[in-house]
Order: structure tokens, then sequence, then C-alpha cells
């Protein structure tokens, strides 16, 4: 069974930001629209098909622009895919040359260690310039281990979630009597 996420709303245009210049069927939702839409999804299970519920007034529903919120609102959010799906690439592109650099920082680093031992001997001057090299070459590591053990998970859950967007049902449903309701599906 699908998890079904409903809108109520009193005009198609309210799911749209309105200062998008392109035409109807390629125009990005409104924030509150994606963010609405976007955080019922995350609440749903992570296997669990998805399908988006618009409920219009009758009059509304009947319209052209009604008719399109399928195609519309698959596009956005295969768009937002494919926008997460870049900055996850750059995001491990950017990983992989801090990882270059760090690893070179960090044999320099260990190197001169070495070499502070030998010049310089024993001594508590020795040590800690010594330990001071190690350190400096091992926080010059930070950045790449954090963007390979951490950073990536929430991009890559947010790209998986635009998908499954994406490639939800979408069905647009006609009410008699409408109630004046925001994008949320809020009365007003």
């Amino acid at each position: 069974m699908p998890g079904v996420i409903s809108i109520r709303l009193t005009h198609v245009s309210q799911l749209f930001n309105m200062l998008d210049p392109f035409p109807f069927r390629e125009r990005d939702l409104a924030p509150e629209a994606e963010e609405y839409i976007a955080g019922w999804a995350e609440e749903m299970p992570a296997r669990a098909p998805l399908a988006i519920v618009v409920h219009l007034p009758e009059a509304e529903a009947a319209g052209p622009d009604a008719q399109g919120l399928p195609e519309a609102i698959a596009h956005f959010f295969d768009y937002r895919r494919h926008e997460t799906a870049r900055e996850l690439a750059q995001l491990f592109r950017v990983g992989r040359l801090s990882l270059v650099i760090g690893l070179g920082v960090l044999a320099v680093c260990l190197v001169a260690a070495q070499l502070v031992g030998h010049v310089l001997g024993e001594g508590t001057f020795a040590g800690i310039l010594e330990e001071s090299l190690v350190i400096v070459g091992w926080v010059a590591n930070w950045r790449p281990i954090e963007i390979f053990l951490y950073e990536w998970w929430p991009l890559a859950r947010r790209r998986d979630l635009f998908a499954r967007l994406a490639a939800a049902r979408v069905e647009v449903r006609a009410e008699g009597a409408a109630g004046s309701a925001d994008a949320r599906g809020v009365p007003s």
C-alpha cells in the first residue's frame, strides 16, 4: 500500500513558485509545498511507494492546469533528484581532492617528524615538535574523513527521496465544497 501525501488547495497556483518564469509544466514548486511534500515523504516507510493526492475545488480540478499536475510534480522532483546527485558527485570530488592533499601533508609531516627525531635527538622540545607534526598531518585529513564518513549520507538519502517522489503516483481529486487551504493543506 502506498504512503499517501494529501494536499488541499483552492487554486493550482498555490503549489507553484509564482516568481518562476517558466511555463506551467516546468515551474518550480513553491518552497513551502516542496518542504511539505518531502517532509511527509520522509515519514513514510522507505520502501513503500508514494502517492500524492491533490484535492481541489471541482472547477479548478477540471482545468488544464490541474491536469498537468502529475507531469509537473514528477518533472520537478526528478530535477531535484538530478540536482542532488550532482551535489553528491561534487562532494565526492572535493573529498577525493582533499584526501590526496591530506595524505600528501600526512606523508610530509611523518617524514619531517622522523627527521626532527634524528636531527634533534631525544628531548622535550624534539618530542613536542615530532608529535606536533604528526598531529598536523592527521588534522590535514580531517575534512576527507568527515566527507567520506558523514557528509555524503544526508545527500544520498535526499537524492533517493526525490527519486521516490518523482516516481510517485499523482492524483487530482475534485471536491464539491472547497474550504480555503494553503499549500500545506492547512485551512486558513
